[in-house]
């Protein structure tokens, strides 16, 4: 039977975007519908890392840590606009984890993962060592490790949009309201937030890349399927603060706590410095959460404990929170819950299909969006290769070691502008630079500035390319300015989106 989709995919999170590219580059086609903004809910409020996740070698997950290790350079040569390599400083705490157990793991870090390009571990005298400098006296050994930062907002986007310059259908705040099987496919019906436009679509597969409100979809718009599993995720919320910046060199560092946490402090934009993450089961309202008291003062106090400047709450300039649907395998503790993904493969054999995820991270969706594709193959039949490593994100196709090069060549096509600002578009757009900027000849082509250096002319790109509805969008999700642009700059640009100026 003719079908609107080969498959449509309800979510527009790293996982389900991730999946969107890779089935349309496959050959298959593909829409996709996410209730608010591209990356609005956990796959924006991430510690921002691709990392293989040394904490989890001591519960065991050695399948997860090497599958995430072995994603770290592939990712990076895919995305080295948005990507790149970090040295994470791991200081011994003598009251917690002995020193033979961390260069055991920081041993097995280094060699289970196919680690090519990125520098092995070493070790350090943080009394020696500038990385030293902003430590309390009291750590006097440390590690170094390689790990890697991602935009993670942005690694999201450019898969949606690489989608659809591939042949995908995206819908962005669109819901999915009900979704039901008839006669051995898929009856979709999705409602717009903004125009509150009804459409109605089929598709041979249904996948369920919800996120945290992957039980919500199971329950509200396939709630007529009474066969389907009710509760499967561990909802576990982590929380990050920002302040002004703790120390002058590139370095991240990596702190163990009293409670078996850790949590990382990180460079962050320039001029601050971005802690995190807590771990604590949540049970509020996914509509309407963020970080809690309890949670900004667990973290300034561990951060505390390992720096010399002590961090006070009223340092936090902002505070972001995350929601991740960990898949519920019965853990006591939110931290000891897997971070593997799960996948629950529903249907066939005549009934539509319909796979449901749980869980998963960053790091790792690429490899989930295989994983989901040798199910939608298994349905519907193979058409094309995997073909996902090796590739370019929209904006990446140049050299991990090229950011500098390409740094130079739009400075001699744009000489009038700053170099923090062509700093800033090379890490949000990377050789799409030329594309936002088109012909421009002078500052003035750029339009008004609406604050940093926010210009009309990558406002409107941001509108026209990438989805950008309302100034949260920009400032918040497809840049960091929210950081330095004040409150009514950030108003004003709102109100300039939502009035009808943007139309040319």
């Amino acid at each position: 039977m003719s079908t609107d989709y080969d498959l449509f995919i309800i979510g527009g999170g790293i996982n389900g975007c991730g999946i969107a590219r890779d089935a349309v580059g496959r050959g298959f086609s593909v829409g996709l519908c996410e209730m608010r903004d591209f990356a609005s809910g956990t796959s924006s409020g991430s510690t921002k890392l691709v990392h293989g996740g040394l904490r989890y070698l001591e519960h065991y997950e050695f399948r997860l840590v090497r599958e995430a290790l072995s994603e770290r350079e592939i990712l990076w040569e895919m995305a080295p606009h948005i990507i790149w390599p970090l040295r994470f400083v791991l200081p011994h705490h003598k009251k917690l984890r002995p020193s033979w157990l961390l260069r055991l793991g920081l041993f097995l870090y280094d060699h289970i993962g196919g680690r090519k390009k990125l520098p092995g571990t070493k070790t350090l005298n943080l009394r020696e060592n500038k990385v030293g400098e902003p430590i309390r006296d009291e750590f006097v050994k440390g590690f170094e490790y390689s790990d890697c930062w991602v935009d993670d907002a942005r690694l999201v986007i450019l898969n949606a949009k690489d989608a659809q310059d591939k042949g995908a259908d995206i819908f962005p705040r669109t819901e999915c309201t009900k979704a039901v099987r008839e006669n051995g496919i898929w009856n979709i019906e999705t409602k717009n937030a903004a125009t509150g436009e009804v459409r109605s679509f089929t598709a041979k597969l249904l996948v369920n890349a919800g996120g945290p409100w992957v039980d919500k979809v199971i329950n509200g718009a396939l709630t007529s399927d009474q066969s389907l599993s009710k509760q499967n995720v561990r909802l576990v919320q982590g929380s990050h603060i920002v302040v002004p910046k703790m120390f002058e060199h590139d370095r991240c560092y990596i702190f163990q706590n009293e409670d078996d946490r850790i949590i990382f402090a990180i460079p962050y934009e320039s001029d601050f410095t971005l802690i995190g993450t807590t771990d604590q089961d949540f049970k509020g309202d996914l509509e309407d959460f963020g970080i809690s008291e309890e949670e900004t003062r667990y973290l300034c106090e561990c951060a505390s404990e390992y720096f010399l400047k002590p961090i006070k709450e009223s340092d936090v300039v902002w505070s972001y929170s995350g929601v991740r649907p960990l898949y519920d395998d019965g853990a006591s503790k939110a931290q000891e819950a897997t971070r593997d993904y799960v996948l629950k493969d529903e249907g066939g054999d005549g009934e539509a299909p319909l796979i449901n995820i749980f869980g998963g991270k960053i790091t790792t969706y690429r490899r989930l969006a295989e994983s989901v594709m040798e199910k939608v193959e298994k349905h519907l039949g193979k058409k094309k290769a995997a073909w996902t490593a090796g590739s370019h994100l929209p904006g990446g196709d140049f050299d991990t070691d090229g950011v500098h090069r390409l740094a130079l060549q739009i400075l001699e096509k744009y000489p009038f502008l700053s170099h923090e600002s062509v700093a800033r578009y090379v890490r949000m757009y990377g050789k799409l630079t030329f594309q936002m900027l088109g012909n421009a000849k002078e500052p003035s082509d750029l339009g008004r500035v609406f604050g940093a250096d926010l210009t009309e002319r990558e406002v409107r790109y941001l509108i026209e390319h990438e989805w950008a509805f309302e100034a949260a969008d920009i400032v918040w999700r497809r840049s960091k300015l929210g950081l330095v642009m004040s409150t009514d700059e950030i108003a004003e640009l709102d109100n300039w989106m939502k009035t009808g100026a943007v139309v040319a």
